[in-house]
């Protein structure tokens, strides 16, 4: 673990518990003979070649924000960004932190036919088949969680359980030199998971060490069209907003707004 006293550090050892009390209920057998599992997988690296676009999010809450709009539910959510035009879906399934769940994820499943994004904590690669299983299409993995060995080890999991992945980055060191040709998107989180402070900058920094041959994203932070147009200058083909879209009482139509009005998706 990259920060052991920090927040981020709390949330991974907790995550680490967890998912060492679920392998030892759920086996991998049980989670491959899910319905689920076997579902062809939609490609976001595929919409994100075709267009530039939007991963709207459904958050309920986080460490930095202890409630978003939590009267809305996940089909709601789920079917009004659909509509709207995003290009991929993201849940949240950590439930201490986030108030997310597998269960959610399956009802997003549910409910619209977009890429759909596992985001969670991911520390084993047991939850990269839990994804797939409850209709998961990518996952995230995260710079400053994983050792980099980890990353293209865990990159490698998903691309033989047919699994696309999102690197998350916020930091130089967090990228792989030698980065697993499963990784087709890399993230730039704005928000530091250490203090949870977000600044944009981070994405423009990082911008320049990412791939030309990957589809860049930027995470967190994002709710206007200048930000998103400002940052599609600097290379960013997609943008991941969740709280910027959630704090609004129709999440839907705020993304439409933005679709329209955003020279850079429009």
């Amino acid at each position: 673990m990259r920060y052991p006293d920090t927040i981020l550090g709390k949330i991974v050892a907790d995550k680490e518990r967890e998912i060492a009390s679920k392998k030892s209920l759920i086996s991998l057998t049980s989670l491959r003979d899910r319905p689920l599992y076997q579902r062809p997988r939609v490609s976001v690296v595929e919409a994100f070649k075709a267009q530039a676009g939007i991963i709207a999010e459904h958050k309920r809450r986080s460490p930095s924000r202890p409630s978003i709009n939590q009267g809305l539910s996940v089909q709601e959510v789920a079917a009004g960004y659909e509509k709207a035009g995003a290009r991929a879906l993201s849940v949240l399934t950590d439930g201490k932190y986030f108030g997310g769940s597998l269960e959610d994820l399956l009802l997003a499943r549910a409910s619209c036919s977009l890429p759909l994004l596992r985001k969670d904590f991911v520390v084993d690669t047991y939850q990269i088949t839990e994804a797939k299983a409850y209709g998961a299409d990518f996952v995230l993995l995260i710079g400053s969680v994983l050792e980099h060995h980890e990353i293209n080890e865990f990159a490698a999991y998903a691309q033989e359980e047919d699994m696309e992945v999102l690197l998350e980055i916020h930091q130089e060191d967090e990228l792989p030199a030698d980065l697993h040709p499963g990784i087709g998107l890399v993230g730039v989180n704005n928000r530091d998971l250490r203090t949870f402070e977000v600044s944009l900058e981070t994405s423009k920094r990082l911008s320049k060490l990412i791939p030309n041959n990957r589809i860049c994203i930027s995470e967190s932070g994002l709710s206007s069209k200048e930000e998103i147009d400002d940052l599609a200058s600097h290379g960013f083909r997609g943008f991941l907003i969740g709280e910027g879209l959630m704090k609004n009482q129709a999440p839907g139509e705020r993304l439409r707004q933005l679709i329209q009005e955003s020279k850079s998706l429009s």
